[in-house]
């Protein structure tokens, strides 16, 4: 079954939690086909970000974990957006703004794309940039004196996002390191240069 009908039914559900619909069938009703109108378009626009077919099972499995990472996110959120007013109206905490990296073990476009966007919207980080040869994003933060502090909340993210998209690693995976990866994309990019000089040098010997 195609999957962006059930992507623009997931952001009708969010925009009633957007908007704060008072409980009762008619406002709620009123909300979700608002939402509708808007979040069907949206996730046909986009379709091609996400994989197009699903089974329902593959659905149905990730839907707990869709609404865990919901709430896990919305609670940081607010955590954030109190430390934030804290740190502006107490002067004596420490701001120490800087861009850290953040090594991923997501892969597919929508996973990093949901985590990025999750970062950009708790106040006080800020996605940048992300580099796809490194599988990393870059992240501008206010408080990046604390960095395990800022990367917490985006691993716990990152563990549900593995079950939602059905990723290749787990969540008991260890983080890649980047560094480590372009080492040895490196040794192995000059092998063959390597191998080309000892096979000129032989060649050029049994010449001689």
């Amino acid at each position: 079954m195609r999957r962006w009908p059930l992507v623009g039914a997931a952001l009708a559900v969010l925009w009633l939690f957007i908007r704060g619909v008072e409980p009762a069938p008619a406002p709620v009703a009123g909300a979700l086909v608002s939402g509708l109108a808007l979040g069907l378009p949206i996730a046909y626009f986009f379709r091609r970000f996400y994989v197009a077919e699903g089974s329902p099972g593959g659905l149905v499995r990730s839907l707990p974990f869709a609404v865990i990472y919901l709430v896990v996110f919305l609670k940081e959120v607010i955590t954030a957006n109190v430390d934030v007013a804290y740190r502006v109206l107490a002067p004596s905490m420490p701001i120490e703004p800087d861009v850290i990296e953040v090594p991923l073990r997501v892969e597919s476009d929508a996973a990093i794309t949901t985590i990025a966007n999750s970062i950009t919207l708790t106040p006080g980080t800020l996605t940048m940039d992300y580099d796809g040869e490194r599988n990393s994003l870059y992240i501008h933060a206010i408080a990046a004196f604390d960095p395990d502090a800022i990367v917490k909340p985006i691993r716990t993210w990152e563990d549900y996002a593995l079950r939602i998209f059905d990723e290749d690693r787990t969540p008991s995976d260890p983080v890649p390191d980047p560094d480590a990866v372009s080492d040895i994309d490196g040794e192995n990019d000059s092998e063959p240069e390597t191998a080309s000089t000892d096979q000129r040098s032989g060649g050029e010997t049994d010449g001689e």
